[in-house]
């Protein structure tokens, strides 16, 4: 499971959907309604919120309206109700892990986008993260 600090509309289509996937199977985490995965590390930024389910909604929000940006159409009715959360505060330090991250999948799997995406240092941020000074997570599995 990858939730992703790195904006969406910098992953390539197969990326776009399984995030989606992901994130829905996170929700059902958190909602209580799956064995699986309940200890997962990508969690843990979720769980430390007042309203981890709706955190979580609104993560989904973001990547939904991109793929409606795309043209793709994610049924939204699969999302918990979601509100308009303060951001979580993520290090840089995550960031750029997850930035090198990807850009060794899309090398791969998405060369012309990864050819697009290759000079830039550091991506934007999904939105409901806000970017602070830091290393990478101790949750992260480097």
């Amino acid at each position: 499971m990858r939730l992703w600090t790195i904006h969406p509309k910098y992953l390539d289509a197969r990326g776009l959907v399984a995030l989606w996937r992901e994130g829905l199977l996170a929700q059902k985490v958190l909602q209580g309604r799956t064995v699986g995965y309940r200890s997962h590390p990508q969690l843990t930024r979720f769980r430390t919120q007042t309203d981890p389910v709706a955190s979580l909604a609104t993560y989904l929000r973001a990547v939904q309206l991109e793929a409606t940006t795309r043209g793709y159409r994610f049924n939204v009715t699969k999302i918990a109700r979601w509100r308009q959360r303060r951001p979580i505060p993520e290090t840089r330090g995550q960031l750029q892990y997850e930035w090198q991250h990807l850009k060794r999948k899309l090398r791969k799997r998405s060369p012309e986008l990864y050819r697009k995406l290759r000079r830039l240092q550091l991506p934007d941020a999904h939105p409901l993260f806000q970017i602070v000074p830091g290393k990478i997570q101790d949750w992260e599995k480097p």
